[in-house]
């Protein structure tokens, strides 16, 4: 009679998969490989990760002006004279910030939002940093105020929720030009396609 052969689980091992799996984009093959790897550097190597990961949950927060995320408040793009202060880009996510930077092609202010208003996952305005984009166009009175938002349904139904708020206030509001995938992401599109998108931006 043949046995079946024993599982043998090295509980932190277990541990550590199951949590690298939590992470977007991570299935349970990719955790093994990546908990594996740990396991095979050094002690140090897995401290300075660890203390990295640490030092974001303890040193990262929002910037009270913007709400991207940041080490010092106001946060750096908000604190820089150079920047063009008359326009404000709207986005969903920090990424969103990162990828509009790479283009080289916006010098003016962000205001991030960290989501999308989307009745079927339970996300309303009030869920997002829209109440505070308001308040700070009525202070600030930029001239401009560009919606980047993912060109998906969620962004569009955002954008045009916005676009009542903020038209009456008597500020320009545009979106950025086709040309961006629909139903992509902001923060996979390449720079070039990025950019032409935000130079060619249209009014709504």
């Amino acid at each position: 009679m043949r046995t079946r052969p024993t599982k043998i689980t090295v509980e932190p091992v277990a541990r550590l998969i199951d949590e690298l799996a939590k992470l977007p984009g991570i299935g349970p093959k990719t955790a093994s490989r990546l908990a594996y790897h740990i396991l095979r550097g050094s002690r140090e190597e897995a401290l300075a990760l660890a203390q990295a990961i640490m030092e974001v949950k303890e040193r990262v927060s929002l910037c009270s002006v913007c709400f991207n995320i940041t080490d010092v408040d106001p946060c750096a793009i908000c604190q820089d004279p150079q920047r063009e202060r008359s326009v404000i880009c709207v986005v969903e996510d920090p990424l969103d910030v990162l990828a509009l930077e790479r283009t080289g092609e916006y010098h003016g202010l962000y205001h991030v939002l960290h989501g999308a208003i989307s009745p079927v996952d339970g996300i309303g305005p009030d869920q997002l940093k829209i109440r505070e984009l308001i308040a700070r166009v009525q202070q600030e009175r930029p001239q401009e105020v560009i919606l980047a938002l993912n060109p998906n349904i969620e962004g569009d139904a955002t954008a045009m929720y916005l676009a009542r708020q903020l038209i009456p206030l008597g500020v320009l509001v545009t979106r950025p030009a086709s040309g961006l995938p629909a139903g992509g992401d902001l923060e996979y599109a390449d720079e070039v396609t990025l950019g032409r998108a935000l130079a060619g931006r249209r009014a709504l």
